[in-house]
């Protein structure tokens, strides 16, 4: 693919020209290779020679997880020849849906993250400690390793938990930057403190944080979680990172934090509401992407189910594109709970501030009159009726509602978090 970096920096509106060139592209591909895109046009009397800006994509129809499952192999473009990798969705919300990569695909995404991790300020000079799986179909994995590769930052790649493994291979290598889930710092940072280890004068200077807000959506100020790792580690600089299988690119904050950047040669974004129409800034929106220069699956108007808010005015680094905010939730999670509609974020930001509190999983499920209802499983070893209450009594003054505790040991709780066949742990089971 064609690389144009410097695009980021240009005005809004030579970025924006730059990718409807693109999107015509991608259409006219999709038109050529996609089974499930050649059926949507057919039936629906698009001719795309009429689509040619953004705007003109609200004519067309936005394509949805469960067209994902229901038709995964028809958005296949490549024949099985051309298929380099396999990879599955972690299936949060569902089944697992398969996606395949070309050669071409995994140059795409290493050059997607050579832009996150320069994005994030990092330089040839650095070196990463890769605290992430590589195996298990994890598509981020190995574009960490690829994205690495691509700027030539050197990679230890010690793969997630084992905290004595992970200090073990700081004091002997020396990373300057690692790619974590940001919970997990917090579990280093007590492997230090009890084995007398100075992670403030250690040689990692930042992290790239996946998988878990850090900071509140709409004020950028860390939540509870970047709080309580900020005041154990201040030395430590953590850029939030947000992908996913689906859109096979990234949003990563620069060093001024305050969103996530839109990399402009590699996605389309949109922002839309439940009925497919765009939000304004400062309303929440449906993250919904078209992918561009993507080979083996191609995606037209994807709604991820990520709900954020979206910044366009230009950012203190010099870029002129689109930032996210943190994301508020996922649309199928979204909780309506005592006439109080709430996403598992906020919970977490709420039960991640309590010191008592090792470990926790949220169960949502439907009770006997057909509503909402939540349980919160605690894994503490001071369980006792005033720890409940200070806990509901947290619920209340954060979010209105107070929902039902259950003690459980941490080890318990540990279990639940990581089943077998999990790539990331469960906080969050909706049982409805």
């Amino acid at each position: 693919m064609e690389r144009n970096p410097d695009i980021q920096f240009r005005s809004p509106e030579e970025i924006r020209h730059y990718q409807e060139q693109r999107l015509a592209e991608t259409l006219a591909y999709l038109k050529a290779h996609s089974r499930f895109y050649q059926r949507m046009f057919e039936e629906n009397g698009i001719d795309i020679s009429t689509i040619r800006t953004i705007d003109d994509l609200q004519r067309l129809p936005v394509t949805t997880k469960t067209d994902l499952q229901t038709h995964n192999k028809d958005f296949i473009c490549v024949p099985k020849n051309k298929i380099i990798d396999y990879v599955t969705t972690s299936g949060t919300l569902g089944d697992p849906v398969t996606f395949v990569l070309t050669d071409g695909d995994l140059d795409r995404l290493a050059y997607n993250e050579f832009l996150s991790y320069t994005t994030a300020g990092c330089t040839a000079d650095d070196v990463l400690q890769l605290m992430t799986t590589i195996d298990r179909r994890f598509m981020a994995g190995l574009a960490y390793f690829l994205g690495a590769r691509e700027l030539g930052m050197g990679v230890a790649r010690v793969g997630n938990g084992i905290p004595e493994l992970q200090w073990d291979t700081v004091r002997r290598i020396h990373p300057t930057c690692g790619m974590v889930v940001p919970s997990f710092l917090l579990k280093l940072i007590d492997f230090a403190e009890k084995n007398g280890i100075d992670h403030n004068a250690c040689s990692m200077q930042k992290c790239i944080c996946i998988g878990e807000a850090l900071r509140q959506p709409g004020t950028f100020e860390l939540n509870t979680l970047g709080r309580r790792i900020h005041e154990k580690w201040p030395a430590l600089q953590m850029h939030s990172t947000y992908a996913s299988t689906e859109m096979q690119s990234s949003f990563t904050e620069c060093g001024h934090f305050c969103g996530g950047h839109l990399q402009p040669e590699l996605i389309i974004v949109e922002f839309l509401d439940d009925n497919n129409l765009p939000v304004a800034e400062g309303e929440a929106g449906e993250v919904t992407v078209t992918t561009l220069g993507v080979e083996g699956m191609p995606l037209l108007r994807f709604k991820t189910g990520d709900i954020c808010y979206h910044y366009s005015e230009p950012c203190a680094c010099g870029r002129n594109t689109v930032r996210l905010s943190s994301i508020l939730g996922r649309k199928g999670q979204m909780i309506k709970y005592k006439g109080t509609t709430l996403y598992p974020p906020a919970l977490f930001d709420i039960l991640d501030h309590m010191v008592k509190i090792r470990n926790y999983v949220i169960e949502v499920y439907t009770n006997d009159i057909g509503t909402d209802e939540i349980l919160v499983r605690v894994g503490t070893e001071e369980a006792s009726d005033a720890l409940a209450k200070e806990i509901k009594d947290m619920f209340r003054s954060k979010v209105r509602v107070a929902p039902s505790i259950k003690f459980e040991s941490p080890d318990y709780i540990a279990k639940i978090q990581m089943p077998a066949m999990s790539r990331k742990a469960i906080k969050f089971i909706d049982l409805r």
